[in-house]
């Protein structure tokens, strides 16, 4: 069993307990204790689990996964998912960026592009840190271990001074009557803020982000101005949004 492939096998065991050990990991994959280990202690660094006596304990069950998880998911969807959102937005605009790995995708293509970014994670300011026409405006504040997002007073307090073109945010959640959603409190001021400061926003999820709901409210539906989604988003949350006056796209 390939490597990537192991660690899989081991992230879907987790999902499903909250506590595996070494040795039924070893049987599974058909590999020696000395590689599981090996394989767990990586993916402790990644924030995915917690090293015990014998074996690990999940950090998979009850909250979102790991971003290192979720940038490999749905890698393909994601690029698609970017690559329309950057045809939306002229050079010349002012963007502000949200954290996440689909808005990371947007950033990677937007190093491309003159624009003036401000990137609301570590992740996306280094896909544009290099980037020659990019004027890139960092928010401060603290950053968030695993997530790198930038979270607290400082952060909310620089966007609150800035009017944007446009604001293009992560989803957790999405529904006509729910709104947009996130996972993570010390993230929905921070969602506010960006929304409140664009002329433009515009929200970016795979179609599995409608069957979700997260804990913090960030706004209603009809605070959006276009979502951009994939063909796996049910037709009818779609509908609604698009009768609620939010503009559609699927790719």
């Amino acid at each position: 069993m390939e490597s990537s492939e192991r660690r899989q096998a081991i992230i879907e065991r987790l999902r499903q307990a909250e506590r595996v050990t070494v040795a039924e990991l070893a049987v599974a994959t058909g590999c020696s204790e000395m590689t599981i280990r090996r394989d767990l202690d990586q993916l402790a660094e990644e924030g995915v689990l917690r090293r015990v006596r014998g074996g690990a304990v999940s950090y998979l069950r009850g909250q979102s996964d790991p971003f290192s998880l979720r940038e490999r998911d749905a890698a393909e969807v994601k690029q698609r998912l970017a690559a329309e959102v950057e045809s939306l937005i002229a050079d010349g605009e002012s963007v502000i960026v949200d954290s996440g790995s689909t808005t990371l995708e947007v950033a990677r293509r937007l190093a491309a592009r003159r624009v003036t970014a401000v990137p609301l994670d570590m992740h996306s300011a280094n896909a544009l840190s290099n980037a020659p026409d990019v004027e890139l405006l960092l928010p401060g504040g603290r950053a968030k271990p695993g997530e790198l997002s930038f979270v607290g007073h400082l952060t909310e307090n620089s966007l609150r001074a800035l009017r944007v073109d446009t604001t293009v945010l992560g989803v957790c959640g999405l529904s006509a009557t729910r709104g947009l959603t996130a996972h993570n409190l010390e993230e929905v001021p921070i969602k506010n803020a960006a929304t409140d400061a664009a002329q433009r926003v515009i929200a970016v999820c795979h179609g599995a982000k409608f069957a979700r709901t997260g804990l913090g409210f960030v706004c209603p539906a009809t605070s959006l101005d276009v979502v951009v989604t994939d063909r796996s988003a049910p037709a009818e949350s779609l509908a609604e949004l698009e009768a609620a006056g939010v503009e559609v796209r699927v790719v």
